[in-house]
Parts: structure tokens; C-alpha cells; sequence
């Protein structure tokens, strides 16, 4: 592995906005765009070096764009199943899954990604 490889930072849209009790069931697709603007702005902290973000969404929130800095992807079926197929065909790229469900943390750690919190993200 080389230092010129980005971490690819996975990040599970509907787990990290559902972490905080702050009305983002009222407007899904919203609050999704607001944690991509956050992530486009202040990346990840703690995080030196160059890294690619992807941002996961589904349900209400598919259809929110990529912006500078952040890809989003729209789920066509389960957000939990895509991340773990962006882990998978990540080939050399070191992965770090960003979310709270312990079944999808399991199956990212078993193909050797590292897993975070949501406050990894998250304004302090």
C-alpha cells in the first residue's frame, strides 16, 4: 500500500443521521444533504493524508447529489448490502465504514475494514 492510496471512507447516510434526535425524520433527503455538506466541508477529522468519501444513502434520501468532496451513491436496494459491496470491490484501497449497525460492522471488519462511529463524523 502506498501513501498516494485514499482511504475510501464509506459513510452510512440513514445510521449517522438517525444518531441524533434533531427532526431528521421529517426531512430525510434533507438532513442527508446537510451530514454530505458537513463531510464536504470539514472531511473527517483526526484523518490526515488523501481520502475519497462516499456517502450512502437510501430510501427517502436517494437522489441526493455528489457535490465536490463527497460522492453520493443512491442504494437501488439495501444501503447495508451496497456498502459492503463497496468494501468488497475496493481492491487495494484501505476502507473505513462509518456506522453504528453492528451486523454491518461485522460484515465490513470481515473483509478487513475498519469501523467507526457516526461521531466520527459528526460536529463535536
Amino acid at each position: 500500500m502506498t501513501e498516494n492510496v485514499p482511504l475510501l471512507v464509506i459513510v452510512d447516510a440513514a445510521n449517522v443521521v438517525g444518531s441524533v434526535p434533531d427532526g431528521w425524520w421529517r426531512d430525510r433527503r434533507g438532513a442527508a444533504e446537510r451530514l454530505r455538506d458537513r463531510l464536504a466541508a470539514d472531511g473527517v477529522p483526526g484523518r490526515t493524508g488523501p481520502v475519497e468519501i462516499v456517502l450512502v444513502v437510501e430510501g427517502a434520501a436517494r437522489g441526493v447529489e455528489s457535490v465536490p468532496g463527497v460522492r453520493v451513491e443512491s442504494a437501488a436496494g439495501s444501503g447495508d448490502d451496497h456498502m459492503v459491496d463497496l468494501v468488497a470491490r475496493a481492491d487495494c484501497h484501505p476502507c473505513l465504514v462509518v456506522t453504528a449497525d453492528r451486523e454491518l460492522r461485522r460484515r465490513v471488519g470481515e473483509l478487513g475494514a475498519e469501523v467507526a462511529g457516526p461521531r466520527t463524523v459528526r460536529p463535536r
